[in-house]
């Protein structure tokens, strides 16, 4: 997967792995800043997309839970 695009698309599991292998990246040694650039942005994107995903899940859990059992929230 190249493009940033296909990050809307990933679930938690393929997204988490590709930001590691992201991450793995970055920390490399880079001769081309407009890749590192690259790298790095694509590593943003797969970061908000698990936050997001989290996000969502908890949001979902947090509506299936009985009302008396519901932890308090912000």
């Amino acid at each position: 997967m190249t493009s940033n695009d296909d990050v809307a698309r990933m679930n938690y599991e393929t997204a988490a792995a590709e930001l590691e292998r992201t991450v793995a990246q970055l920390g490399k040694e880079q001769d081309d800043l407009a890749e590192s650039v690259r790298i790095f942005e694509r590593g943003l994107a797969l970061a908000r997309r698990c936050a997001g995903l989290l996000d969502d899940a908890e949001r979902r859990l947090k509506e299936m839970a009985p009302a008396g059992e519901r932890p308090p929230g912000p």
